[in-house]
């Protein structure tokens, strides 16, 4: 069994590691912006970061990831293939998440590559189920939802593949910060008045979440939708083009409240993906809700429109020092690939 463990959750657009010691602390945690569409070369360098800073080589990677589904690959098969073979020519022997398989070797990624395919969700719910009776947990990124019912120590997904997973609601593309606004709505309220969106990528909804101040800025690393700043003006600039408005038309006051307005669409939508779980699994979900990723405060107001009790997953983290413990909570599959590796749980 190895005595520290540094974990990887490899995304599209971001790469997240978590070093624990042999007790499961959190020791160091790091997100870095990694647009994999615009070639592996960005991953490699963001992974050189992360290994020069840590300084020190762990015992065991564990490794998780999502990345396989940037275009850049022409499935996901053969995206699991060419991430595997880069990981593996960067660090030292790494084992990679295969779900409910376990870790595997280099060696057993060809015959394991759709189980590997986008199980960071797994990892996470996999050390959760351990941690509670049962509940709803629900990991809301930047750009996906994860809705994971869990009961009497196990996940019970009824879906494993991202296709099958999205047929059940237990993912939905929605986030909190890569989502194109128009994806939320085909209408909006505004100034009393129902106003038709725009079918444009002028906004999304990191621009939201910042008039909202409710946005964490370690979680706001992708580029804006016109490649601009992400100030309160910037982002209200957006989400007026969104009604094919200036945004010296309007009060700033006026468009966070359209912020609000936008954020109750997505609100709702995750109102609908829960209540699909709860309608699926009565009796069983009595537990929690517990929240995680960028937009755990949009979890955190689900549960209060239920009336259940919420828990963030930093209630299950264990770390040397404050930022270590925020830093695990923001990279939680990160952290949780490297429990379930050590031996903590799974």
């Amino acid at each position: 069994m190895p005595n520290t463990v540094l974990g990887w959750d490899i995304g599209g657009a971001h790469l997240k590691a978590v070093f624990i010691d042999e007790n499961g602390k959190a020791l160091h945690a790091w997100q870095l912006a990694t647009p994999l569409w615009q070639g592996l070369g960005k991953l490699t360098t963001a992974m050189d970061a992360i290994c020069n800073e840590l300084g020190t080589a762990p015992d065991m990677h564990a490794v998780t990831m999502t990345g396989e589904l940037a275009d850049i690959f022409a499935d996901r098969k053969s995206g699991v293939q060419q991430i595997s073979r880069a990981v593996d020519a960067k660090l030292d022997s790494p084992r990679f998440y295969a779900g409910p398989k376990g870790f595997v070797g280099l060696d057993g990624v060809l015959h394991h590559s759709m189980q590997i395919a986008s199980a960071n969700w797994y990892a996470s719910a996999a050390y959760i189920a351990q941690q509670v009776p049962g509940g709803l947990f629900i990991d809301m990124g930047s750009t996906t939802c994860d809705l994971i019912p869990l009961y009497n120590g196990r996940v019970c997904n009824r879906g494993y593949s991202d296709a099958e997973r999205m047929q059940h609601e237990e993912l939905v593309y929605t986030g909190v910060v890569r989502t194109p606004l128009m994806a939320l709505a085909s209408h909006i309220a505004f100034d009393g008045r129902q106003y038709p969106l725009a079918a444009e990528h002028f906004a999304t909804t990191a621009d939201v979440y910042r008039l909202t101040a409710e946005l964490d800025e370690s979680h706001d690393l992708a580029d804006t939708a016109d490649g601009k700043g992400k100030t309160m003006e910037d982002s209200a600039r957006r989400l007026a083009r969104m009604l094919c408005h200036d945004v010296a038309e309007a009060s700033i006051e006026q468009w966070i409240k359209l912020a609000y307005a936008f954020r109750q669409c997505q609100l709702d939508r995750l109102m609908a993906a829960a209540n699909s779980q709860y309608a699926a699994h009565v009796p069983y979900l009595d537990g929690p809700i517990i929240g995680a990723g960028a937009g755990s405060f949009l979890v955190e107001s689900l549960a209060k429109r239920t009336g259940r009790e919420y828990r963030a997953v930093a209630d299950f983290i264990t770390a040397k020092t404050t930022d270590s413990a925020h830093g695990a909570a923001v990279c939680f599959p990160a952290y949780a690939v490297a429990q379930l590796a050590l031996g903590n749980a799974g």
